[in-house]
């Protein structure tokens, strides 16, 4: 019956494609993969589509209720596994970055006791020697590793696969590559990372491991195409903000706003339950390391920098400078995003072309700077008597040298005193944004500190990132607005003279404002910020700021991951179409380009000429009925040739078509070896070895094509095109003339049925499209009607 479906398919076909454009007349192309063309980075488009060619279909008919039982319950079973795994890298990177930074600086304290220049040369050395080892991995083991990684999985997931993004050194070179650019005090967060390594994670767990390591189990092979691949790595993504922050829902809605361009209520349960499974793993991580068995990590934690002792309240008049802090936020915001992009153009135009060791030389002279700032901007404050006020806050002024806390004790000269400078500057980024988020502290911090700091660390941070490391803008971009944001709240609580007005809370506000106006998220950014402060009264002012800070920012320019999307050649399709494209129809969009088709039944000598001299990935192939027509029957993809070149079980000596009908076609391959491995390059046809005997041969290309690919008629709009196109993740879109007479026609009660309804009323189990052809005033008597048509195309005579 399979093998009737596969001919009646074909000859559907034949009437719906009657009039399309042969190769002199053709107005369609391969406008898919542009990442391939333009860029030149390796990147190629994914075929989320589902091939409801023979081996499929023949697949679809042999799963019983128990197989697609063991699926379901297997896609349980690894977004566990990659909540797990995620946890379990969070942790280990967390305890190294906590473990190499609080061994640094409980050094680098002891040491300057006795001479504060001998502390210098080893925080010096301590922070190149970090940095070093990070930047030394990504150069010479993971290329792909480099940078925070969400650009390139925000295009994984929008359509685009940049190779190697995905493999295993990726994920390793990711791990290694943040504990020293971090641990290393560079001006950059592991957070952005965090959600690449989830990627990674997922994306190895769906393929059972490396194929080159020879971690594969065949009994747990069955996520093996792109569109299963996507699901794992959407979990991967939530999982790794959610072990990031320790903010499981946000990680749900940041995969759901920011990564992804499609949704689907199954995929939510499987990404929820992963978030869940990290938020316990770190649960239960923290509660083990917390009687001191992860040496400094118990002492600096993980991500939460609780707010909840602070201000209880606020009043209409501090809307006024709240809002204030929402539009500064949303100007540093796209400056920073401006000046990245500038910075990382020249970087890339005169710097990395120059090869890796020039990449090394620009890491190592960073630390250089970096290091020197954060050391010796503290010499050059003055230090402040510790505030008498506040000896009932809890808070020991100054702190015991190498302990974590405010008041750092950092060249004074009386023992009751502290810098303030060295409290952000001389501790791990967590902290100082504990620091600055930390109420009942009032005057721990003065104008011109907070002022210093925010100019060097804005411009550290801006240098820093689009270098050859791992390097995320999540903690960078808390402590330049938590730095502002703390900033402001000095001068309302000066100016308004109430005891209520928490100066951390400003600065929580702040931070909220410059990662909106930066990253122009909304809903998530305001759920992880709530929940990485344990402070839900505050939820209606981050809101506000968010709000205000996201509609600044966007009247200059695009947030920081589309921005280094476009800059890294990742041909993103946003949610919303162009204005001008309301204008175009999908033929003008063709730009008049020849298509590059296959007979039927091709030679194998023209089918290697045509790939050899041709980058398109998907091929029109059309038939020929004998009335000098040029009928299309389907689309074939680059990579399903190569496994029929490979194979060569499909060889024939005759150009005749094989009898499908008659079901004398057997099915000699599985639907498994017709998808390309996740982030690879996949075969080439210079690798298939092919005799003079071989070439001479005949394929019938009939059984392997896509026989129901998408299209869309000559006129429809551009815009509607284009949200077809990036809703469903096609990859191609047949354009067709407009078509003259309606054979059938789909309404929403035909696609309501029922399991215990006749099966052969349904064609596949995936696809519930019961044939139209019920209403015979709209038929007439045409005797085409005998044959099923594919998801009730119009056709044309």
């Amino acid at each position: 019956m399979l093998s009737n479906h596969i001919q009646n398919g074909i000859e559907t076909a034949k009437l719906a494609w009657s009039r399309l454009p042969n190769s002199e007349e053709a107005e369609v192309h391969d406008g898919a993969d542009l990442a391939s063309t333009s860029s030149g980075n390796g990147a190629e488009s994914l075929d989320y589509e589902v091939i409801e060619n023979y081996a499929y279909r023949e697949e679809q008919a042999h799963r019983g209720k128990l197989l697609g039982g063991y699926y379901v319950v297997l896609k349980w079973f690894l977004a566990l596994l990659i909540g797990i795994g995620t946890g379990l890298a969070a942790i280990f990177i967390n305890i190294a970055v906590e473990n190499f930074a609080g061994w640094k600086f409980s050094a680098t304290f002891s040491i300057i006791q006795t001479s504060y220049l001998a502390g210098f040369v080893v925080y010096i050395l301590l922070n190149l020697v970090l940095v070093f080892s990070s930047v030394f991995i990504i150069t010479q083991f993971a290329p792909a590793a480099a940078g925070s990684g969400i650009p390139e999985i925000k295009g994984y997931l929008n359509g685009i696969d940049t190779h190697g993004i995905l493999l295993f050194r990726t994920l390793i070179g990711k791990i290694l590559g943040s504990i020293g650019s971090v641990g290393g005090g560079l001006a950059l967060g592991k957070e952005g990372p965090l959600v690449h390594t989830g990627a990674c994670i997922a994306s190895l767990l769906g393929q059972v491991g490396s194929t080159k390591h020879h971690l594969r189990s065949r009994w747990l092979q069955i996520f093996q195409s792109d569109r299963d691949c996507r699901d794992l790595v959407t979990c991967g993504c939530a999982a790794g903000v959610a072990a990031a922050f320790r903010a499981p829902v946000g990680g749900v809605l940041f995969a759901l706003e920011e990564v992804t361009s499609w949704w689907r209520s199954q995929l939510m349960w499987r990404v929820f339950f992963t978030s869940a499974v990290v938020a316990v793993v770190v649960r239960t991580a923290m509660t083990w390391c917390g009687s001191g068995k992860c040496g400094h990590f118990g002492s600096g934690g993980f991500i939460i920098w609780d707010v909840s002792g602070g201000q209880e309240d606020y009043s209409f008049e501090e809307l006024l400078p709240m809002a204030f802090i929402g539009v500064i936020g949303g100007l540093l915001g796209a400056l920073f995003n401006q000046l990245t992009l500038y910075i990382t153009r020249w970087r890339r135009q005169y710097l990395h072309k120059k090869g890796n060791r020039v990449k090394i030389i620009e890491v190592c002279l960073v630390s250089l700077l970096t290091s020197t700032i954060s050391f010796g901007l503290p010499l050059l404050r003055k230090c402040s008597p510790c505030p008498e006020s506040e000896a009932n806050s809890g808070i020991e002024c100054p702190r015991p040298p190498g302990m974590y806390g405010n008041y750092v004790r950092f060249y004074c000269a009386n023992d009751n005193e502290y810098n303030d400078l060295a409290t952000i500057f001389f501790n791990t980024q967590d902290n100082a944004i504990r620091n600055l988020f930390s109420a009942k502290t009032f005057h721990e911090y003065s104008a011109q500190g907070l002022l210093t700091f925010l100019i060097m660390f804005y411009t550290l941070a801006v240098v820093t990132f689009g270098t050859a490391v791992p390097a995320g803008q999540f903690v960078p971009g808390i402590m330049i607005g938590s730095t502002y944001g703390r900033l402001v709240g000095m001068f309302v609580v000066n100016f308004y003279k109430k005891l209520n007005i928490e100066e951390g809370t400003y600065a929580l506000l702040g931070a909220a404002a410059f990662l909106g106006g930066s990253m122009r998220m909304t809903v998530s950014l305001c759920v992880i910020m709530v929940e990485i402060t344990n402070n839900l009264k505050l939820l209606p002012l981050i809101m506000l700021v968010l709000l205000i800070s996201k509609a600044v920012g966007d009247a200059f320019n695009e947030g920081l991951y589309e921005v280094q999307a476009r800059l890294r050649g990742i041909p993103l399709l946003e949610s919303r179409p162009k204005y001008h494209m309301r204008r175009m129809t999908a033929k003008e969009a063709c730009r008049n380009q020849k298509v590059v088709y296959f007979r039927r039944v091709v030679k194998v000598a023209d089918l290697v000429s045509v790939l050899r001299s041709s980058k398109h990935n998907g091929f029109p192939v059309v038939d020929h009925p004998g009335n000098g027509e040029t009928l299309v029957i389907g689309l074939i993809l680059r990579s399903h040739l190569f496994v029929l070149l490979q194979s060569k079980v499909d060889f024939q000596h005759s150009p005749l078509p094989c009898n499908i009908r008659g079901g004398s076609l057997p099915n000699r391959y599985n639907y498994s070896e017709f998808v390309k491995r996740v982030s690879s390059k996949g075969m080439s046809v210079d690798k298939i070895h092919l005799s003079p005997d071989d070439l001479e041969m005949y394929i019938d290309l009939a059984p392997f094509l896509n026989p129901s690919p998408y299209i869309v008629p000559e006129d429809m709009s551009l815009t509607k095109v284009y949200n077809l196109f990036r809703q469903l993740g096609l990859r191609h879109i047949f354009v067709i003339p407009r078509p003259s007479r309606v054979i059938g026609l789909i309404t929403r009660k035909d696609l309501l049925i029922e399991e215990n309804e006749d099966p052969g009323t349904v064609e596949l189990q995936s696809t519930s499209v019961r044939p139209c052809w019920r209403d015979r005033r709209v038929l007439g008597r045409d005797s085409d009607v005998e044959h099923p048509l594919l998801n009730g195309l119009l056709v044309q005579h």
